[in-house]
């Protein structure tokens, strides 16, 4: 069966017996769309009753909340490659009936755009006579399109959850017949806050906890830089824009009539403690302390606490040694590590073998560690602080021009070049440092260049350029792609400290002077990291080797 880029998935179960049907229901869809799969709930909708049904107003429950929670841990699981969003436009507490498309009452006047249009639409409905499978598709069709915009020709398919856990539902549902639904306490203005990056499935939890729980206005902190410098993997952080966008994105597909303010998050608290229309906020058990803090602040100055709406974590089924056992922001991150970011730039202009990797990094976040690793695993390693010590040799290019610019006094008594009194020369003169790199980086290239094209003469495959400066210096014109090793500053400076015998305001000051990682990372098109166990960081290493392998191969055949 064809492919779909995205779909619509229309729930018609009970609720009580839907959390059954969840997953193999997902399983089935994840075989039919690829990137973007929307949810729609009408439980109890009848797509086979010869009369073309209309969407409803489903009031808000609890019931609903479970089901949520349910399918994005269920598709956190099954189906993580899918962009899942559950849609609450017809959600709302209205009489349960509209009788004309123009009726107050329809939670759709008019078909609500949706970000990516639907091509084909879904449904867990199963028609009681096989014959009227046709029928039911052209309902669910006419249905489907009443609702949302959708692209011309949609198609429709029918799922059919495993046969054991339809009747597992069924005896579910006859056990749980006339038992009323809870409702659940909506607000008329909900707060949450969080860094919301990468956007994933406990993230949209909270999000579509929320918009269910708001009538009227959700209000969303979002971390800025000043509540970022602890998180793990911090360059790898979407920008702050990137984040507010697919909040934007993802609110106006959920629940379009809500007035959303997104707003940057300087501080623990925001404007959760200052706005006093605010009702409610969501927290989860871990961040539960935080929502008690801000009602403390709340009473302080005089305003209205807030209902604490406490979620469920989401547990993460895929989570290894270093990552959280819940979904989180920072495992996939760490995922991330040794995959390849951002595509190789053109590098038409170099011999397509031996492969150039440049690998860079700040002070102490063990670049040079990471080079012994792929020079064991076969890559010829190029170590540009041995080259440096090179260039300064007596009767080299680079040693006559440095002697000529910063005089005899440099030199000691066997007439080679003193590095810690030229060091003294530079410090601090960012006119006479760049006098000098001017006179070393270039020599260094050269001998760089006269490595690389060694080792292509020995037919080596991979060449590792392992050079602190390959960024500052413009060196990236020599390489294929440009790896960056990330550290924490507070472990970088340990790091240095340790090896180095040096004070800690003297590694401070090292690590100002050098490009930050941020920066670094905005040239990567692969990061890595040493932070964790040494065999973590030969996994990671080996994982972005495989996957260098996989991409040389690729080369070589779309020649």
């Amino acid at each position: 069966m064809s492919m779909f880029s995205t779909g619509i998935l229309v729930l018609t179960s009970p609720l009580q017996t839907l959390p059954l049907r969840i997953a193999p229901v997902l399983s089935s869809a994840a075989q039919l769309v690829d990137r973007t799969l929307y949810v729609h709930l009408h439980p109890g909708l009848n797509l086979s009753s010869g009369s073309q049904p209309r969407p409803v107003f489903i009031s808000p429950v609890v019931d609903l909340s479970t089901i949520i929670t349910r399918l994005y841990n269920n598709a956190a699981d099954i189906c993580s490659h899918l962009d899942v969003r559950v849609l609450l436009t017809n959600i709302r507490a209205q009489p349960p009936a509209c009788s004309e498309a123009t009726s107050p009452n329809c939670p759709f006047p008019t078909p609500q755009p949706l970000f990516h249009s639907p091509e084909v639409v879904l449904t867990d409905f199963t028609p009681q006579d096989p014959h009227q499978s046709h029928q039911v598709k052209q309902c669910l069709e006419k249905y489907t399109g009443h609702c949302y915009v959708c692209r011309p020709g949609l198609s429709s398919v029918l799922l059919h959850p495993q046969p054991g856990k339809l009747q597992e539902n069924e005896d579910v549902q006859r056990e749980e017949k006339g038992q009323k639904a809870e409702p659940i306490e909506t607000y008329s203005d909900v707060v949450v806050g969080g860094t919301f990056d990468r956007l994933h499935g406990a993230h949209k939890t909270l999000l579509s906890i929320s918009c269910l729980l708001a009538n009227r206005r959700f209000v969303i902190g979002v971390c800025d830089q000043a509540m970022l410098k602890k998180k793990v993997l911090k360059e790898l952080i979407e920008p702050y824009s990137v984040r507010v966008q697919r909040l934007q994105e993802f609110l106006q597909d959920t629940k379009p009539s809500l007035q959303v303010e997104i707003v940057p998050l300087e501080d623990p608290f925001g404007v959760s403690i200052v706005d006093p229309l605010l009702k409610c906020i969501v927290v989860s058990e871990e961040t539960r302390k935080g929502g008690e803090a801000v009602n403390k602040k709340r009473m302080e100055k005089g305003l209205p606490l807030l209902v604490l709406h406490e979620i469920q974590l989401l547990k993460d089924a895929h989570h290894n040694e270093i990552e959280e056992e819940k979904i989180s922001s920072s495992s996939l991150r760490s995922r991330l590590l040794g995959t390849l970011l951002n595509p190789p730039k053109d590098s038409s202009h170099l011999p397509p073998t031996p492969y150039v990797i440049g690998l860079t990094g700040g002070s102490g976040s063990g670049k040079s560690s990471i080079a012994q690793k792929l020079e064991g695993l076969g890559a010829v390693r190029i170590d540009c602080d041995k080259l440096g010590h090179e260039v300064y040799q007596p009767g080299t290019e680079a040693y006559r021009k440095v002697l000529r610019e910063f005089g005899s006094e440099i030199l000691n008594e066997d007439k080679t070049i003193n590095r810690r009194a030229l060091g003294a020369k530079v410090f601090g003169n960012k006119e006479r440092l760049k006098c000098l790199t001017d006179i070393v980086w270039p020599e260094i290239a050269l001998l760089v260049k006269q490595r690389i094209n060694q080792a292509r003469e020995e037919g080596k495959e991979v060449c590792v350029v392992d050079a602190a400066v390959l960024l500052e210096a413009g060196w990236t014109d020599m390489v294929h792609e440009v790896w960056v090793t990330v550290i924490p500053e507070d472990e970088a400076v340990l790091r240095i400290t340790e090896r180095d015998g040096i004070s800690t305001e003297d590694a401070l000051h090292r690590l100002q002077s050098q490009w930050s990682s941020s920066k670094q990372v905005k040239h990567a098109n692969v990061v890595l990291s040493t932070l964790w166990e040494p065999e973590v960081t030969r996994k990671q290493v080996l994982k972005a080797w495989n996957l260098l392998q996989r991409r040389i191969q690729q080369k070589k055949e779309g020649r």
